[in-house]
């Protein structure tokens, strides 16, 4: 019996899944899953919040490296305009989960709700990027591949601080909208991008 309940008996492909980037106005929320590999521990695993920018970029190729699978998905700032943020972060999960070169047997959720139409059983759990080590490293992949990301806008629009506030509605993101105007990338349904463009 799983610490926390689950009954994963006879269930040795565990998928965690996470996301990352729901908050910010610009730019795809992304999703990873992992697989980990119990004959190949990576130490320092936990919620990528919790670790420095360093700690993450060390241990991105160690779970790529050692994992028995993983994928990142996304879904895109149009596809979070037509469905919402929430059925966006969900079709990241499930694109995720579906890109997995093994198929899990089981899927732990980080969150308080699953996608639907998964390949396999799963459960949400909340704060699970500090309790389960495959949803602790899910979110490290998911949150170093959009930070890149945000990294990779900055170096074509320079102006606008993404490298510094990863698209997140911070003072300085805040006034640079409103001097620049947004980008193709923003979220329009997101309200203080909605607002500029209705002005």
């Amino acid at each position: 019996m799983h610490p926390l309940g689950f009954d994963f008996t006879g269930t040795d492909l565990v998928a965690g899944v996470d996301e990352v980037g729901r908050g910010p106005l610009i730019g795809n929320v992304v999703a990873a899953a992992v697989i980990l590999d119990p004959a190949r521990p990576i130490a320092g695993l936990t919620d990528s919040k919790k670790l420095s920018e360093k700690k993450r970029e060390q241990l991105y190729p160690l779970i790529k490296e050692r994992a028995l699978a993983w994928h990142i998905a996304w879904a895109s700032p149009v596809e979070i305009d037509e469905l919402n943020i929430l059925h966006a972060t969900m079709l990241a999960m499930r694109r995720a989960i579906a890109g997995l070169s093994v198929q899990p047997e089981f899927a732990l959720i980080d969150g308080n709700r699953c996608p639907t139409g998964l390949p396999c059983p799963a459960e949400p759990i909340v704060k699970g990027d500090l309790k389960e080590p495959a949803i602790s490293a899910a979110s490290i992949l998911a949150k170093v591949y959009r930070d890149r990301e945000m990294v990779e806008l900055d170096q074509r629009h320079p102006d606008y601080g993404f490298a510094k506030h990863k698209g997140y509605p911070t003072a300085l993101h805040m006034q640079r909208l409103q001097q620049l105007g947004p980008l193709p990338e923003h979220r329009r349904s997101f309200r203080p991008v909605a607002e500029l463009i209705n002005r």
